[in-house]
């Protein structure tokens, strides 16, 4: 740590130098700069720097390389390990850099680092364009691309790093590099799954894909019929094609107009059914789960954006998610499956889901550092709640449900369904035979590890 005098002396010139605000623990603002997704995070950073472009980030690294400060960069602010948050160090916030501009005849998107998908999707959505994003709205399209990226349209057009062209990436030294598959490759491959190692993407490049129609069925059944519905659901979509994706899920009844009131705040199983094409050909892919009898119904066409808002989750909940990666779907994983529904905490935002792969994403190239990729199927214990008081009992319901899927897991995950789990589930994640390259790769762009505050690969 710099002494004192140098502190102030550099803050004072930050201030002054950047576009975007900057907060100290002093500063009106400072504590709703610092809020983010998962409410059981509670960090206090010496300073927080809303950048507001890329020179800007370039100043504020350098302003902590200066001083000695360890950096966290939020964009989103979704890591449910709340790593866009550190104690006594600098935040780079990016959520003023959320500029997207669509070049339709190159199907491709120009996108700033702070942008959500809800900032993709509707710049996408005039065009009749879009690409795999993730299943809310309110996720940072940064680390969600540079972790892997999974979404409702992956079966379709491949994991979201399938998709990515290039980035600008400023890296520890502060330097601003351009990385694609031509300029940096090497830099530019680690991007494809290694997240935030190397640098603070401040844009990213991503392709686009014609998406003339979107349609949805959200059925919500009795949890007794969890069994039927989940083998049904599975069936549906393994007989299906990759336009065809959802999930089905045990969840908290939710007070929407479709939903009979008296089972709201109860525990339900549904089966959404996602489908990247028009309404009556999604009916005649639900047709069986249609058949099984059920208490509430929404089938209709939807535009892709409002599909993303979907299933949002309000903020300033408390967060605790994992998931495993399936060799498959039988039928004595789905009795497990739907037995420990039975003990999901309830009524809460939680969720417990499985959901598909395969498709592109099984096709995709086959050397990035995402581990998952072969796996047919995943389970995500998604435990999101408001008291305090659950916090014990939600946690340990989501580490069941990893305990229940062990005899079908393949060891792989997506790192971006789990907080800090230790530096094996990291290797899980990232792929063994990728972590010499990729340290490597750490070595060269980030040697002492400035950029730590994440799925961390060690410059060793």
């Amino acid at each position: 740590m710099a002494p004192l005098s140098k502190a102030g002396a550099a803050l004072t010139a930050l201030r002054e130098d950047l576009s975007g605000d900057v907060f100290a623990p002093d500063d009106p603002g400072y504590d709703e700069a610092r809020r983010i997704f998962n409410a059981m995070i509670d960090r206090r950073p010496a300073v927080i720097a809303q950048c507001a472009s890329a020179t800007d980030v370039v100043t504020a690294v350098r302003f902590a390389r200066d001083l000695d400060l360890k950096i966290a960069v939020r964009g989103g602010g979704h890591s449910v390990a709340g790593m866009s948050l550190n104690d006594g160090g600098l935040v780079v916030d990016l959520r003023r850099m959320h500029e997207v501009t669509v070049h339709p005849a190159a199907r491709a998107a120009h996108i700033a680092g702070g942008a959500t998908m809800s900032h993709l999707d509707r710049a996408c959505e005039p065009f009749g364009l879009a690409t795999t994003g993730g299943r809310a709205s309110t996720t940072g399209v940064g680390g969600f691309v540079l972790g892997g990226g999974s979404g409702w349209l992956d079966r379709k057009f491949g994991l979201a790093v399938d998709n990515l062209l290039g980035a600008e990436v400023v890296t520890a030294e502060g330097e601003l590099v351009h990385a694609t598959a031509e300029d940096h490759p090497e830099l530019f491959w680690g991007l494809h799954g290694g997240g935030g190692n190397f640098g603070i993407a401040t844009s990213l490049t991503l392709r686009l894909h014609e998406l003339p129609a979107m349609s949805i069925a959200f059925l919500l059944y009795l949890p007794e019929r969890g069994p039927e519905v989940v083998r049904t659901y599975r069936d549906v979509i393994e007989s299906g094609p990759p336009e065809a994706s959802g999930a089905a899920i045990y969840l908290t009844g939710p007070p929407e107009e479709f939903v009979p009131p008296h089972l709201v705040g109860l525990l339900l199983c549904g089966a959404l059914l996602t489908y990247a094409g028009p309404e009556e050909e999604l009916r005649r892919l639900a047709a069986p789960l249609l058949a099984i009898p059920h208490e509430a119904e929404m089938v209709m066409p939807i535009p892709y954006a409002e599909l993303q808002c979907m299933l949002d989750d309000p903020p300033n909940m408390r967060n605790y998610w994992s998931a495993e990666y399936l060799t498959g779907v039988p039928d004595d994983f789905v009795d497990v499956f739907c037995a420990r529904a039975d003990s999901m905490p309830v009524p809460t935002g939680t969720q417990h889901l499985v959901w598909p792969q395969g498709g592109a994403v099984a096709s995709g190239p086959a050397d990035y550092p995402v581990s998952y990729r072969g796996a047919p199927w995943a389970v995500h214990p998604f435990g999101i709640w408001e008291d305090e008081a659950d916090d014990e009992r939600c946690r340990q319901w989501v580490k069941d449900v990893r305990a229940d899927a062990q005899p079908w897991s393949t060891g792989a995950v997506y790192l971006n369904f789990t907080g800090d789990e230790g530096p094996d589930r990291v290797v899980a994640g990232l792929g063994e035979a990728n972590m010499a390259r990729l340290a490597a790769l750490k070595r060269q762009y980030d040697p002492d590890n400035v950029f730590r505050f994440n799925h961390n690969i060690q410059p060793t």
